[in-house]
């Protein structure tokens, strides 16, 4: 049997079989496969989407926001250079300590999934002890409450950390191999800052029509009157625009990094920094599959503009109890939304199926296999939040040393309210935090391909990297003894 994947066949050796028995697909008696698809623009009407989108907020943002803001603008003598001096330094810092992760995750990872667990419980405990020792009663129940769920927790997937080490191994080997992924997610970073300057200019030329604003004179005297219900239509436009653009950046990081570690996984050979495993998943993600990917990002960018609109008029006190409820169940279904894309995209990243069939398929392969348990848990994303908040608290120490050695925070105090020290170390834990996380998506990413093809090809797996191979299936079988019967 011959297996395709972007574009690379490889041969199956082990034919049908796979490691232990696994259940037949659709009683088949064969596990079905992802194949190749045909070479063309899958969803394009949701990349036109996109474009028309960009270009409508661009256009406001120069014609109207532009004037906006350089009519409001009023004239001051601070200087932020040293801010700006000190933000290169931490950001350069960070990008070094964030690559000094990928080794250190692979060298302790056991440790660090335990450690990351642990973290978590603390961290509730933490929450719960400082409540009460203020007087906040109702706040240290709500902590106690969530200590007990995450000791609860912890204990309940204890016996799993093995396969998630393993996972996590793997992971941060194809990585590693194809580090170009992470400059890819870099780019993407910057771009996704980019377009928040961008949108927030436009923002400010559409500010009267959002808030009904009218200008009248009074005395000579021009004077703005705003209202304090928004135009809700005006206001969803606008960020459903934001988060649309913002998920299609997010997700086509995601989308390249599940073709990189599907090349990896098949075809070692094509693997290396700039390799075609990079630059082939690159191209294929902003080209064919790339209506795919803004099919998706719509979806939660709707949900995610509706809540805000739900948090919006609460804050404005309306629609009461209503709004809360709302609230609530946008909440729940963009969480539903995410989690279909997360693993959707990867089929998508694999082997260029629209977004409908990607979603169809990857969770009938877990279906057929009973490997729904696995999804559900997040050991890594523990590590890979703790890796970044380490991160962050170093590159925080740094702008704390930059405080105490330069004159960069001499105006913090006046400029912020807070100390020089405390200014330098929240700046530098925010760019620390921010620039590591960047690298830890394409690692979750990654691990989130690695289950997915550790349930469909395990036998290419197998033949390419055999220690990798029969470490994750040993741990498989410990945590999961009875998920391959």
């Amino acid at each position: 049997m011959t297996v395709v994947v972007q574009g690379t066949a490889v041969s199956d050796p082990y034919g049908n079989e796979s490691y232990g028995n696994s259940s037949p697909a659709a009683g088949t008696g064969q596990v079905v496969k992802g194949e190749k698809q045909e070479s063309k623009c899958r969803d394009p009407i949701f990349a036109l989407l996109l474009y028309g989108t960009v270009a409508a907020i661009a256009a406001i943002a120069f014609t109207k926001g532009l004037p906006a803001y350089q009519q409001s603008e009023t004239t001051t003598t601070a200087s932020y250079t040293g801010y700006m001096y000190a933000a290169l330094i931490c950001g350069g810092f960070s990008f070094v300590f964030s690559g000094f992760t990928l080794g250190i995750m692979m060298a302790i990872p056991e440790f660090l999934v335990k450690s990351s667990l642990i973290f978590s419980v603390i961290i509730t405990g933490v929450w719960a002890v400082y409540a009460f020792l203020i007087g906040q009663i109702f706040w240290g129940i709500i902590g106690l409450i969530f200590f007990a769920i995450s000791v609860c927790y912890a204990r309940a997937v204890w016996s799993r950390i093995p396969f998630a080490t393993a996972n996590l191994v793997t992971a941060t080997t194809a990585v590693k191999y194809n580090i170009g992924v992470a400059l890819v997610a870099y780019i993407f970073a910057a771009l996704a800052l980019a377009w928040a300057c961008l949108w927030t200019l436009s923002l400010i030329g559409v500010w009267d029509a959002a808030y009904n604003c009218t200008t009248t004179r009074v005395n000579g005297v021009q004077v703005q009157t705003c209202s304090s219900s928004p135009n809700y239509g005006v206001l969803f436009a606008m960020f459903v625009a934001f988060f649309f653009a913002q998920q299609v950046l997010q997700n086509t990081v995601h989308v390249v990094t599940a073709g990189v570690v599907g090349t990896w996984w098949f075809s070692p050979e094509d693997s290396g920094c700039c390799a075609a495993s990079v630059t082939g998943s690159f191209v294929r993600a902003v080209t064919t599959s790339f209506g795919s990917i803004c099919f998706g990002s719509l979806i939660v960018a709707i949900i995610q503009a509706l809540r805000q609109l739900a948090n919006q008029a609460r804050n404005n006190g309306d629609g009461g109890v209503v709004v809360c409820i709302a609230e609530c169940i946008l909440a729940c279904l963009q969480s539903i939304a995410e989690y279909f894309n997360q693993w959707a995209f990867i089929y998508v990243g694999l082997y260029g199926y629209s977004y409908l069939e990607a979603g169809k398929n990857v969770f009938t392969l877990f279906r057929n296999r009973g490997w729904d348990a696995v999804i559900a848990d997040d050991l890594v994303g523990n590590v890979l939040f703790l890796v970044s908040f380490v991160v962050g608290g170093i590159a925080g120490v740094i702008g704390l040393i930059l405080s105490k050695t330069t004159n960069f925070f001499d105006e913090a105090e006046n400029d912020t309210g807070l100390s020089a020290g405390g200014f330098a170390f929240l700046l530098g834990f925010i760019i620390g935090l921010l620039i590591c996380s960047v690298l830890m998506s394409t690692v979750g990413s990654a691990v989130n391909a690695v289950i997915v093809l550790f349930a469909e090809a395990p036998a290419e797996f197998q033949q390419n990297y055999p220690d990798l191979s029969g470490q994750m299936r040993a741990a498989w079988m410990g945590a999961f003894p009875n998920a391959l019967e």
